[in-house]
């Protein structure tokens, strides 16, 4: 009998990779906000007991970071409670895997080398502090887990840093964009490839051979940028896609004139940001095979799936 792999998150950057890249393992069921109200608990946990799936890739979160400062309760029930039921009930039943997705939010950004997952976590805002206990609690549920941390998460569709950009430049807006803040900017399908690699491996393997692999990994692009290195990459390599597709590259040069770095107090927001968000991504690599490419190569191959055309 095929698998049946529950997918939460569908229709956000990471949920829509994930039912493509998942798909080989088994029968997808993807559901969102529009099919269930993720705050009522007890309608989560209806839907994994009548659904009971042998894998659960748990991309559904709260994600606004600076309306978490004042929606805790909110990003506290979606990023905290929400990860713990769901691994709760598939250990209830004997589920095979639950993959959860976490963030360099859960660290301080006090480092100057990346963080490994022995690092202890220290967030310094609310939605960071919501992703924590969100690990913590599928670490305590006592369910086969993997918890893949990642960073700078950006997607052709959505809200996220790459199509602000791309769409402020094509307005013809200054670019005033903060240089002091470190990491490692990822594509979500770069991310939902690696998940299926762990994925499959994991379900392959021997229960005697899987033993060693659950637990907490780091998965990110390799290198690091600013957000002002990665906005100028972005508008860089847009213009050179451009110029393959012989289309107008004005408004991207004009783009690359007004960008501007500016300090992270020049822009000040709702919720503290780590300085540093770099994550190491040796453990992964050991016990998956897992390497992502480096972020500028990753943002090349995300473009070339941009339509430009007005």
């Amino acid at each position: 009998m095929m698998p049946t792999v529950l997918v939460t998150g569908r229709d956000g950057q990471l949920g829509f990779e994930l039912r493509r890249t998942l798909a080989p393992l088994g029968r997808i069921v993807a559901v969102d906000i529009d099919d269930l109200n993720f705050c009522d608990l007890d309608a989560v946990r209806h839907l994994v007991r009548e659904l009971r799936p042998d894998v659960i890739a748990n991309a559904a979160a709260y994600t606004a970071v600076d309306r978490a400062e004042t929606e805790r309760a909110v990003a506290q029930s979606l990023n905290g409670d929400v990860p713990g039921v769901l691994a709760e009930e598939l250990s209830r039943y004997g589920g095979k895997l639950i993959i959860h997705y976490s963030t360099d939010y859960v660290f301080d950004g006090s480092a100057t080398k990346p963080y490994s997952e022995d690092d202890p976590p220290n967030p310094v805002n609310a939605y960071g502090e919501s992703k924590l206990t969100g690990e913590w609690a599928v670490q305590r549920a006592g369910a086969p887990h993997i918890i893949l941390r990642t960073e700078w998460l950006y997607a052709m569709r959505g809200t996220n840093f790459l199509l602000t950009i791309l769409r402020l430049a094509r307005e013809g807006k200054p670019l005033r964009i903060i240089a002091d803040q470190v990491g490692a900017p990822t594509w979500a399908r770069m991310l939902a490839e690696a998940t299926a690699t762990v994925a499959a491996r994991f379900l392959q393997a021997s229960a005697e051979d899987a033993k060693p692999w659950p637990g907490l990994y780091h998965v990110t692009a390799s290198g690091q940028t600013t957000w002002h290195g990665f906005a100028q990459a972005i508008l860089e390599e847009s213009m050179l896609r451009l110029g393959r597709l012989k289309q107008p590259t004005e408004w991207c040069a004009d783009a690359i004139r007004s960008l501007s770095a500016i300090a992270t107090s020049d822009y000040p927001t709702p919720a503290r940001r780590p300085a540093y968000s770099v994550l190491c991504n040796e453990k992964i690599g050991a016990a998956f095979g897992v390497r992502l490419p480096d972020w500028r190569a990753q943002l090349r191959m995300a473009l070339e799936d941009y339509s430009f055309l007005p």
